[in-house]
């Protein structure tokens, strides 16, 4: 083997080591849930739109409220995995969709997180009352804390 094919060889192992690190430490982005967009909303109106007109604006959710009637919740987040270090929450938003009694859009909310707290980043509201805050600040809260640890009870 000559010195040449030698230093070839070396040349061509140390650049695949060097496209292994650079891809390693190149961030992945994943989203999970689905959010409507702020167009989709616009399709839906307050007091006139129907549970049937935003399943099919919008689709059904993936979150119903508690309570008979008390809303839907389109939940999203966004993660950052990068490397060998834990997956990093960058964003997260919720759509929150209260009906009436009737079946009829009462409010379309958006809520964020920002610093650990949860806020507002828009409202179509037909009341000043604003039901479910509490259910909103849990979904917004709880992503991300489960390990499976707690999960199995470890």
């Amino acid at each position: 083997m000559s010195s040449t094919s030698g230093i070839r060889r070396m040349a061509r192992l140390v650049t695949v080591a060097a496209v292994l690190v650079v891809a390693g430490c190149t961030p992945i982005y994943q989203n999970h849930g689905y959010v409507p967009t702020e167009e989709e909303l616009s399709r839906i109106e307050v007091g006139k739109s129907s549970r049937e007109e935003v399943s099919a604006v919008i689709g059904r959710p993936s979150s119903v409220g508690v309570l008979q009637g008390s809303g839907w919740f389109y939940v999203g987040s966004r993660w950052k995995h990068y490397g060998a270090r834990a997956p990093q929450e960058i964003d997260r938003q919720v759509v929150a969709i209260t009906f009436n009694e009737g079946g009829t859009v009462e409010n379309v909310e958006r809520f964020g997180l920002e610093r650990g707290e949860v806020v507002v980043l828009s409202r179509r509201v037909t009341k000043s009352n604003i039901k479910g805050l509490g259910l909103i600040r849990e979904l917004l809260g709880s992503f991300g804390r489960v390990s499976a640890g707690k999960l199995l009870g470890d």
